[in-house]
Parts: C-alpha cells; sequence; structure tokens
C-alpha cells in the first residue's frame, strides 16, 4: 500500500498540510546504536517509523487524521554499546529538552495531542511527560512501547529476546528486507551479569554490553522470517490503532 504523504512529516510539504485538519500528532522515538552484525543502527528509528505510519493510515480509514512526525534519533545508552563507533548517548535531560521544545511547539500550533511511539528500550520518557502535564496540563501526552504491546510468545521462538534478535529481524525483515544481511548475523548469545543477584531480578542497574554480549545483539536472529514480523506487527499496529481512535473524541 502506497503512504498518504499528508500523514508523514518526512513526505509531505506545506501545500498538503494547510489541506488537513490533524487530531494527532505522533512522534517515533529511537535510537542510535549497532543492532548485531545484520541490522542497521536505525533499526529502532526505521521500524517505529513504519509502525506509527501504519497506524496513522489505518487511523485515518477510521476517521482519524495524524501526523507522523520525523523520529527522533537520539537514546539513551549503555556502557559497552557507547563506545562502538558512532553509537550516540542522549543524556536524559537532552530528551527532556528535545521533548520539551516538541511539546511547545505543536502546543502554540493548536494541536493538544501526542502519542511518543518508542522503539527504544534505553529511552524513559514518564518523568518528562509528568513535567510536561504540571507544564501543559490540557496538553495529552501518550507513550507507547510498540514491541511491548502484544506477548511475543505467539509468534517467536527465540528467549531471550531482547535486542536485534527473531522479534525486531522479523519484523525489518518484514517492512525492509533489504537492510537485513541474516548471512552475517551473530547468534546473540547473552551472558549473565556479574552480580547474581540482578540475574534474578532482585534490583536493576545498567549493563555493560561489552559483558553480555559478544555480537551487541541479545536474542538469536536466525530463526526470523517476513511473516512473523508481519503477523506480529499487525496486532501491534491494531492496538496503537485503536489508541488513536479513542484519544481523537477524548477531552
Amino acid at each position: 500500500m502506497s503512504k498518504r504523504s499528508f500523514l508523514y512529516i518526512p513526505l509531505t510539504n506545506w501545500g498538503e498540510v494547510i489541506e488537513q485538519k490533524y487530531d494527532i500528532a505522533i512522534l517515533p522515538w529511537g535510537a542510535v546504536e549497532p543492532h548485531n552484525y545484520h541490522l542497521p543502527y536505525l533499526t529502532d528509528c526505521i521500524l517505529t517509523y513504519e509502525v506509527a505510519g501504519d497506524a496513522a493510515e489505518a487511523a485515518y480509514e477510521k476517521g482519524v487524521t495524524c501526523m507522523v512526525m520525523a523520529p527522533v534519533y537520539f537514546g539513551s545508552q549503555n556502557t559497552g554499546q557507547w563506545n562502538k563507533p558512532f553509537c550516540v548517548h542522549t543524556r536524559s535531560e537532552t530528551q527532556k529538552y528535545i521533548l520539551t521544545d516538541i511539546v511547545t511547539s505543536l502546543q502554540a500550533q493548536g494541536i493538544r495531542k501526542l502519542v511518543i511511539i518508542n522503539g527504544h528500550g534505553g529511552n524513559t520518557f514518564k518523568p518528562y511527560v509528568r513535567d510536561l502535564n504540571m507544564e501543559y496540563p490540557d496538553f495529552k501526552i501518550i507513550i507507547v512501547d510498540w514491541w511491548t504491546l502484544e506477548p511475543t510468545k505467539n509468534y517467536f521462538e527465540e528467549s531471550p529476546d531482547e535486542h536485534a534478535g527473531e522479534q525486531e529481524t522479523s519484523v525489518m525483515l518484514h517492512y525492509h528486507p533489504e537492510l537485513v544481511n541474516m548471512d552475517s548475523a551473530g547468534d546473540g548469545s547473552v551472558q549473565p551479569v556479574k552480580l547474581s543477584a540482578l540475574n534474578k531480578k532482585i534490583g536493576w542497574m545498567p549493563r555493560d554490553w561489552d559483558e553480555i554480549s559478544k555480537d551487541t545483539g541479545i536474542g538469536n536472529p536466525k530463526k526470523s522470517t517476513a511473516e512473523k514480523g508481519r503477523k506480529y506487527v499487525e496486532v501491534v499496529v491494531r492496538k496503537i490503532t485503536e489508541l488513536l481512535i479513542d484519544l481523537k473524541s477524548a477531552e
């Protein structure tokens, strides 16, 4: 299906925008980081943008006009990833400033509803959204971690499957198979962290990625297929579309 250009900031122009009345802004937010040897650095941004677009297209057919904004590439990283060439770590205050400037701009333009579709596990937006809710109480911001919306066990075989594994690879094969080089993929094997209590989920601290993964992946991508990705994404998009429809009517 071809994209409706007026639903996407990267594809549209001022002439199209002034012909529409937009109900909701959708902000894809990802990261710049290695994804094993076979997926692009921008995997989180690419997948989130495509998921957001599919939801915007489906919502438009139900009478909801959304604008998918340009993806934000700047995510929060761990040591062991950050030391890899061209992996970008963004401080939490930088992310907050970016989000604040976006919300301030949308507010000034009369747009009062924003859905952040997050594609990177290291990003945490709740504290920023709470602060912005105090400053802009009539501005609704919703956060969606798209890869968590549907249990993976009904679609994928590998576990753990946290980063550049079967789930992400399958979804990328669905959207952009030309960006996947399965011949070079590592097995995504993961080593436990040194503090045994943390392996039992008794507390949390940032992990040194070099200590837990040799190829930067967590989860074996070898069983990935485009069909698995398609089936999973269809359910995710349906749920996000439901959210967009509900949000349009919310006061």
